[in-house]
C-alpha cells in the first residue's frame, strides 16, 4: 500500500463535518448571561422568604396571619420563577413572566397597603413597604425579570 492511499481523501466531497444540532424552534437558554443573576437572586429570594414564613409560623402564627402567609405566597413565587428560569423554553418563558407581573403587582399591592394601613400588618413581609427591608430588590426584581423574559422572546 502507498502513502497516497492511506491519506484520506481532502476533496471537499470526503469532507464531513459533524451534523449540527439544530435547536429547537422556541428555545431560550433563561438562565444564562444576565439570566443566571436573575436565577441567582431568585433562588436566594426564595430560601429567604420560605426561611423567614417558616420561621414566622412556628413562632406564632395567630400574632400576623396574613403577613406570614404573604410571606409563604411570595416564597412559591419566587420558587416557581427559579424554576421557570432554570428550566428555559417558551412555555417557561411565558409563565415566568406571567409570574413576574404578578409578583410585581403583588409587591405593589402590599406595599402601598402597609403604607396606608400599617395596623393590617403587626408584623413586615417581603413585600412591605415595597420591599424596603430588603433594599427595595422586591420592586427591582420583577421588572428586571420581564425585561430579560421579553429580551429572551426576540432571540
Amino acid at each position: 500500500m502507498s502513502d497516497t492511499e492511506r491519506r484520506p481523501d481532502p476533496s471537499p466531497e470526503a469532507v464531513t463535518a459533524p451534523p449540527a444540532s439544530p435547536s429547537p424552534k422556541g428555545s431560550f437558554e433563561l438562565g444564562t448571561g444576565p439570566g443566571r443573576v436573575l436565577v441567582w437572586f431568585y433562588g436566594v429570594f426564595t430560601v429567604a422568604a420560605a426561611s423567614r414564613s417558616i420561621v414566622e409560623v412556628i413562632r406564632g402564627f395567630d400574632r400576623a396571619p396574613l403577613a406570614y402567609s404573604l410571606s409563604a405566597v411570595a416564597a412559591v413565587v419566587y420558587g416557581f420563577i427559579t424554576y421557570s428560569l432554570v428550566r428555559g423554553g417558551e412555555k417557561a418563558r411565558r409563565a415566568a413572566l406571567a409570574c413576574c407581573a404578578a409578583e410585581l403587582l403583588g409587591v405593589l399591592v402590599v406595599g402601598a397597603w402597609t403604607l396606608a394601613e400599617p395596623s393590617a400588618f403587626p408584623d413586615s413581609t417581603v413585600w412591605s413597604d415595597f420591599g424596603m427591608g430588603y433594599l427595595f430588590i422586591p420592586v427591582i426584581l420583577p421588572v428586571t425579570g420581564m425585561i430579560w423574559l421579553r429580551r429572551a422572546k426576540r432571540a
